[in-house]
């Protein structure tokens, strides 16, 4: 178990670092891949200011992946959990047009809470010493 969570870790540091990239400099495309319509001008914006917050948890992850150490897990786990209901409450909105892409968001955060409770375990585990 533990080594599965610790690859999922080093996949989210790459998928987080894709989402928060691709938010800033591209939040149109960005947005379609997600199943959602063209943005207006400013909810672009409103989801390109997201960018940020995705290379903030890459970086969380990074951090973990290299020292390892339990309060870097901890973290980590508080991170995901902050994104729990984040997606569930974007999947309202009627911009979700693509099917299955309101799924997606649910699923989006049913996945933090797995993470977040994989994190912790690692952190009570106390993960891997790098």
């Amino acid at each position: 178990m533990q080594s599965q969570l610790e690859q999922l870790n080093r996949n989210m540091i790459a998928f987080d670092l894709a989402l928060g990239t691709s938010a800033l400099l591209v939040p149109e495309a960005t947005l379609r891949v997600l199943g959602h319509d063209a943005p207006s001008e400013d909810a672009e914006h409103l989801f390109r200011r997201c960018g940020p917050i995705w290379l903030t948890f890459a970086a969380a992850h990074l951090v973990a992946h290299r020292r390892g150490r339990p309060e870097d897990w901890w973290a980590l786990a508080w991170l995901r959990g902050t994104e729990l209901a984040t997606d569930i409450v974007w999947a309202r909105s009627s911009a979700f047009s693509r099917p299955g892409a309101r799924a997606g968001m649910w699923l989006a955060g049913a996945a933090n809470l797995l993470m977040a409770a994989g994190f912790a375990r690692l952190a009570r585990g106390g993960g891997t010493r790098r």
